[in-house]
């Protein structure tokens, strides 16, 4: 579904992505892993248009989209849930989500598209009038999911969906990740510091170092990897 080819990006002179090679199929939940500052959130805002490569392709279903802006990737099917949320606060939870349909037509989709993600986030309905500055934090993260998805995305991008947030949200926040690729079969890039959640999740993952991907195998494989473990996974 989506492949990076020998991605280069910078910010100004500083270059922030090194050769970076990888590919998502289609179902599949993907995981990238590594430390602050490698690289991981570069990668996504590549894919998304926000930060475009200097050298080297993304192809999307064999399309070329490194050379599209924001708002054509996200027609494309490709959504992107940000690192810190960043939800509109002074908007209500309705018009944040009212947000995401932006781009669409389709009233009886959004509706019903609406209605499910009502199903599985209860919360939200309840607080639909409310703005979404005053949600706790894993209600801004289940906000922000909500809107990607209300793009109807073929390819969900998420990152550090855990940041600052308990860890009984965390573990609420994952199974609805694992539900949205299982019922949906959205296909999920997750960025993640908790590897080993990220893994657990995950049918393959890469780890990144310094702007380069240094390992990739199947999450599994991941797991088990004496480096990984020292390095991520604090064993």
């Amino acid at each position: 579904m989506l492949e990076l080819l020998d991605i280069n990006t910078y910010y100004g002179n500083i270059q922030a992505l090194k050769g970076v090679s990888i590919r998502v199929e289609a179902g599949e939940i993907i995981t990238l892993i590594g430390a602050n500052g490698a690289g991981k959130t570069t990668t996504l805002m590549s894919i998304s248009g926000i930060a475009p490569p200097r050298s080297g392709q993304i192809l999307f279903e064999g399309r070329p989209i490194h050379d599209m802006e924001p708002d054509q990737i996200v027609a494309l099917g490709i959504s992107q849930v940000p690192e810190g949320r960043r939800i509109f606060p002074f908007l209500s939870v309705m018009e944040n989500l009212d947000m995401g349909a932006f781009l669409r037509r389709d009233r009886d989709g959004i509706k019903a598209d609406l209605e499910h993600i009502f199903e599985m986030f209860p919360i939200l309905a309840q607080r639909r009038h409310q703005q979404g500055g005053t949600l706790s934090g894993g209600e801004q993260q289940m906000l922000a999911i909500s809107r990607a998805l209300m793009a109807r995305p073929r390819l969900l991008l998420l990152d550090e969906p855990s940041l600052g947030l308990a860890p009984i949200v965390v573990r609420r926040i994952f199974d609805i990740i694992e539900r949205i690729n299982r019922e949906s079969g959205t296909t999920i890039f997750l960025v993640e510091q908790n590897a080993n959640l990220a893994l657990k999740i995950a049918n393959r993952g890469y780890v990144m170092e310094n702007g380069r991907i240094t390992m990739e195998d199947k999450a599994a494989g991941l797991l088990v990897n004496e480096d990984v473990k020292k390095a991520y996974l604090g064993i």
